[in-house]
């Protein structure tokens, strides 16, 4: 008996033991993935993420702080580590930081804003103050919408095909806020809002800023996820030497640094697998050494690759790559706005410029977006996409948060041969008098006075107005050929004398928009013309020889299309500007006048020849009078270089500032341009034209060229504008002279 129970009790336990065996065998291990922040240098998570892959362990939860977390969370989202390293390989990170737009996206009016001023600064209330960050994060923030999608209805990140979750910081408390609920693109968005690089972001009434000031490496919280092993990526600087604090950057960084290092001391034990890329030499913002910097994460993941194997044969469900579905449109079923105050649905729907009840292809959606956000009237421009029924359609709710600043005070500089040197200031005042307006007064101090008035009522769609005030002066030499007939034979063998040239031009006008690209529009204008002689007396009076002392009166239209990507070193994109004036009165300073008419235009191709190095444009410009007229300042004059110049002088590379001109004029221009380094130009143009009395009624215009002109030339693009060089020469002047530009034409 005492043997069967024995044997009883054996077989009990031998069962038991078995049972707790097989429950054991069943069990898997988690493994939990942090990532830490460090701007350029987290692009190394994706070479890390390569050899996790092929080692073959699966992530079953992913904790990240700034670029961690962006590229954790798009992991997480679904995203292979090849589809990462892809996506990355293409994007322009300088573009995205500065939240640079393609210049299609804005107006003609901004258009000359943004290429006129080279610093710009707020100034309510008569306070200079300076901007909360270099960017708004916005293009980052359209990125990680496009790039996340597929899972935007996901509003709790556990529910991701890998749970996830990111870390910000309150800038008000100083506490670290974990993200794991909300809208996803959002949540990295303000893990990765580097303190003045990025504006901070508001969610759910939290100012929050980048996560890694309080918690660049959230192990514990990933551990209490129920991670059971965890994999750190650690892209985290040391402390500086004496030697590496060169400047009061460096110095802040190091003070920041201090938390993060004396942490990782204890972090970096609780790691069962801890990565150090190899980050010497890269700073935060080194996106354009971004291959190299994956490359050293994958090696630094190679380098664990048995460890990571070990962890692959403790877990028993094997990794399953993720599908992302590619998309390429959006079907929005309506618009909700929330937030604009002052600007009405009409404006922004005008700016967007795509259809809110249809498929909208994530390219014009991209376009509608810039076209927004290059009016400057926003700090951010949130959005997302909710299900409203059981298709596919999403109604689109945006929530803006209108720029604070009203009053802006802007700066520029210029030199070039006609106007010298001039230092631009300018007061800018956003709703002025209603809420879509602005006015802005541009003031030019230096060798030669100037000023520009603008008012503007934009529209959008509807049909705008706007009131244009401008002043110019400036000296130059003037062939006698353009004087008027008879008062040159007074002055025989002398072959040009100095003039003086004073321009006030009044202006108002409608004008309507179609896309960002094609303008056109109506005015009536007001000009003051003076052109006297600096040198030469007149022998009845002993004053000053005054060719025209006139005010002219005149009715005008316009046409104008500009696709050109860039103003002064187009690749690609079309131009043209078309101009009708109809004079129909004047004070008649010469006692001659009568009704005349001037039409011309100038229209431009660019296209790229190989790649983005070399392009070549190609430019044509005509113009003729139309009727009697002595008014010699409004006649078309050849000669110089530049892009400002006013009324109908016509740059003409070969010769000095109006160096010849007539009634009627046709000109041909071609440039070849070669970007041999990023913003750096050389560039060979070769311009031809007839000009004279008629040339088109007569057929002059056809044949030869009478006037031919060469020029070679470097520019270097920058933040004051163009710097440019040439050297021009003519075949029939027999010799060259040299061009120098610097900064924005104005």
């Amino acid at each position: 008996m005492k043997k069967h129970i024995y044997l009883f009790l054996w077989c009990c336990c031998t069962l038991v033991m078995q049972t707790y065996a097989q429950q054991d065998s069943e069990e898997d291990i988690k493994v939990g993935l942090v990532l830490s922040g460090g701007g350029a240098k987290g692009l190394a998570h994706i070479g890390v993420l390569k050899a996790i892959e092929e080692a073959g362990v699966r992530i079953d939860y992913i904790g990240g702080t700034s670029m961690g977390g962006i590229v954790g969370a798009l992991y997480a989202s679904g995203y292979s580590a090849e589809q990462l390293d892809s996506i990355f390989r293409v994007v322009d990170f300088s573009e995205l930081i500065q939240d640079n737009l393609p210049r299609s996206a804005r107006t003609f009016y901004e258009k000359k804003n943004y290429e006129r001023y080279a610093l710009t600064l707020p100034f309510d209330k008569f306070k200079v103050s300076f901007p909360r960050a270099l960017s708004k994060g916005q293009n980052i923030y359209n990125l990680l919408v496009k790039l996340l999608y597929h899972v935007n209805d996901v509003e709790d990140f556990d529910k991701l095909p890998i749970p996830f979750f990111c870390i910000a910081t309150n800038v008000e408390t100083g506490e670290a806020v974990k993200l794991d609920k909300g809208y996803l693109p959002e949540a990295i968005l303000a893990s990765g809002a580097f303190p003045s690089l990025f504006n901070p972001v508001d969610i759910e009434g939290k100012v929050l800023i980048d996560g890694g000031v309080v918690n660049n490496y959230p192990i514990e919280e990933l551990k209490a996820l129920g991670a059971d092993k965890i994999i750190g990526v650690d892209v985290q600087d040391p402390l500086a030497d004496r030697d590496q604090l060169n400047s009061a950057m460096d110095i802040l960084f190091q003070i920041n640094n201090y938390r993060t290092v004396n942490d990782m001391k204890f972090k970096k034990e609780e790691t069962d697998v801890y990565i150090k890329p190899d980050i010497e030499g890269f700073s935060v913002v080194s996106f354009d050494k971004g291959q190299v910097i994956i490359a050293n994460g994958e090696k630094a993941g190679r380098e664990q690759m048995a460890e990571l194997e070990a962890l692959a044969r403790m877990q028993k469900k094997q990794y399953t790559p993720f599908h992302v579905p590619v998309r390429d449109s959006i079907d929005i079923a309506g618009l909700v706005l929330q937030g604009n105050d002052r600007y009405s649905r009409a404006y922004i729907k005008g700016k967007l410029r795509f259809t809110t009840s249809g498929k909208v292809s994530f390219e014009k959606f991209d376009q509608g977006l810039a076209n927004l956000s290059a009016t400057k009237n926003f700090e951010s421009i949130r959005y997302r996409f909710l299900k409203e029924g059981d298709d596919e359609k999403r109604t689109m709710y945006m929530t803006l948060k209108e720029s604070k600043n009203k009053m802006l005070l802007r700066f520029g500089l210029h030199y070039d041969a006609l106007y010298k040197s001039g230092a631009l200031v300018n007061l800018t005042k956003k709703q002025f008098l209603f809420d879509d307006d602005v006015l802005s007064l541009d003031v030019v101090l230096g060798d030669n006075f100037r000023y520009n008035l603008d008012y503007f009522i934009d529209k959008g769609l509807y049909w705008s107005v706007g009131i244009r005030s401008t002043y110019h002066r400036f000296d130059a030499d003037v062939a006698l050929e353009n004087l008027p007939e008879g008062e040159s034979e007074q002055w025989a063998g002398i072959n040009q004398i100095g003039a003086n040239f004073s321009d006030m031009t009044n202006q108002v006008y409608l004008q309507t928009v179609f896309r960002e690209e094609f303008s056109v529009g109506a005015g009536l204008e007001y000009k003051h013309l003076k052109m006297e002689s600096k040198t030469v007396s007149d022998a009845s009076n002993g004053r000053k020889t005054t060719f025209d002392n006139s005010d002219y009166f005149s009715l005008y239209g316009f046409a104008k299309l500009d696709t050109y990507d860039n103003r002064y070193f187009p690749k690609k994109g079309l131009y043209f500007d078309g101009d009708f004036h109809f004079y129909f009165a004047s004070s008649d300073y010469q006692g001659n006048f009568s009704e005349f008419s001037i039409g011309k235009a100038n229209a431009g191709w660019a296209t790229p020849l190989i790649g983005r190095y070399l392009s070549l444009n190609t430019t044509v410009g005509a113009g003729t009078v139309f009727g009697e007229t002595y008014a010699d300042g409004l006649s078309f004059i050849l000669g110089g270089y530049g892009n400002s110049l006013i009324n109908n002088f016509t740059p003409f590379l070969g010769y000095h500032f109006m160096s010849f001109g007539g009634n009627s004029y046709i000109k041909a221009a071609a440039t070849l341009d070669l970007e041999f380094i990023k913003k750096n130009h050389l560039n060979f143009t070769v311009n031809m034209a007839n000009v004279g009395e008629d040339i088109f009624s007569r057929g002059h215009w056809f044949e030869k060229p009478a006037y031919t002109g060469y020029a070679v030339g470097y520019g270097l693009e920058t933040f004051l504008g163009p710097i440019e060089l040439k050297y021009s020469w003519s075949p029939e002047r027999g010799k060259g002279l040299w061009f120098f530009n610097l900064g924005f034409w104005f």
